[in-house]
């Protein structure tokens, strides 16, 4: 089976009553809060069992962000790359730092099918988008490793899937959770998944939206804190099963890409400050970037339309474009890390539990003992205990 993007949601933090920071969340609470970015999914689910290489039991898929509503590739918009942990892949990246420009979809999936995603981007843009005969392409196509609950080594991903992905971004709410290519994911022990949510500033400040798209899959369950509540030390494996005492544990410590966008016109170097504050808020819920892990983030602004693309006609005539002054990032540093946090938060609360190969199963995070806790601990002061 193949399923589309439109997973019931289990719950979002919100709905437990978790708030994180000062500033309100966009209309949507999510990434496409930014006018013009979509984001399209495609979620594979097939087969139950032992694993069968190359038959499943498969547990992934492709989510894609667009930057806006244009052509990217000839409407490109600045953007910055900061990675706390490199044992990941991102591809494209180093065009990115180069140029200070982003030029394609930004997609996401699991570690072994990024090549066949990237080649189904350029692929894509080949057919669907006026290109000159000759053209260059460098997809932006990050992975995170679902190998503990799906036929990862099978191949399951195809350039279909990349393109129905495409096809389907939209505007409006996110599906989060396991979907997309957050199906296979864990994170702090939980299934993981895809979350995302916004900031809107004040408009002192400038007004403008800052918002956090995460595929998350890392995580030790002892690290884990929502609101600044332990809630992974208080719900012992005895309460819900974890991954690092089965007899066969995942890998390492996983991994978690994390795509920040905003309408404020920065420019590249801003762009790459911004991506870095993701930090923040991945470091507040108990991500702490280890050996194993790949936490590798992109920020793109939206607040400088109408760039050149790179394939254009060799000029120079400058180009116009603006700045937030250093003075006011800070409140956008804020955004960003808040933002980011409450993104991971909802990928573990829409998650659902997910059984994969040879029977694995992950549980959701259990979402009554949250609320319970955050209320008891929170109001108690007993978040730093």
């Amino acid at each position: 089976m193949t399923a589309s993007s439109n997973a019931a949601p289990r719950a979002r933090a919100r709905d437990l009553g978790i708030a994180i920071g000062r500033f309100p969340p966009g209309p949507h609470n999510g990434i496409t809060d930014i006018a013009g970015v979509r984001v399209g999914q495609t979620t594979l689910i097939e087969g139950e069992g032992d694993l069968v290489v190359g038959q499943g039991p498969v547990r992934t898929g492709v989510t894609v962000v667009l930057p806006h509503e244009g052509d990217v590739g000839q409407e490109p918009v600045f953007a910055g790359v900061h990675v706390l942990n490199g044992n990941g892949e991102m591809t494209g990246t180093i065009w990115i730092e180069e140029s200070g420009l982003l030029t394609t979809p930004v997609a996401l999936t699991n570690t072994h099918s990024v090549g066949v995603v990237r080649d189904a981007v350029i692929a894509y843009e080949a057919a669907h988008t006026p290109r000159p005969e000759v053209f260059w392409s460098l997809p932006v196509v990050a992975e995170t490793y679902d190998g503990w609950l799906n036929d990862i080594n099978g191949m399951h991903v195809n350039p279909e899937h990349v393109w129905r992905a495409l096809e389907s971004a939209a505007p409006g709410p996110v599906a989060e959770g396991s979907v997309g290519s957050g199906t296979g994911m864990i994170c702090h022990e939980f299934k993981g998944g895809i979350g995302t949510s916004s900031r809107v500033i004040p408009e002192g400040d400038g007004g403008w939206t800052v918002a956090a798209l995460v595929q998350a899959n890392y995580g030790a369950r002892h690290l884990l804190r929502i609101d600044g509540v332990p809630v992974g030390r208080v719900i012992g494996y005895d309460e819900v099963p974890g991954t690092r005492e089965a007899p066969v544990a995942p890998p390492g410590d996983g991994s978690i890409i994390i795509v920040v966008a905003t309408d404020a016109p920065l420019l590249p170097h801003q762009c790459r400050r911004l991506a870095q504050r993701a930090t923040i808020g991945l470091a507040r819920v108990g991500g702490i970037g280890a050996d194993s892990s790949g936490d590798i983030f992109l920020a793109f602004a939206t607040g400088n339309r109408g760039l050149p693309p790179s394939s254009a006609a060799p000029r120079s005539t400058p180009v116009a474009t603006s700045m937030v002054p250093n003075q006011g990032m800070t409140p956008l540093f804020e955004a960003c890390a808040d933002a980011t946090e409450e993104a991971i938060l909802n990928a573990l609360c829409a998650a659902t539990t997910t059984t994969g190969i040879n029977g694995r199963v992950v549980h959701a995070l259990p979402l009554d003992r949250v609320r319970e806790l955050v209320e008891r601990m929170g109001r108690a002061g007993g978040a730093g205990d």
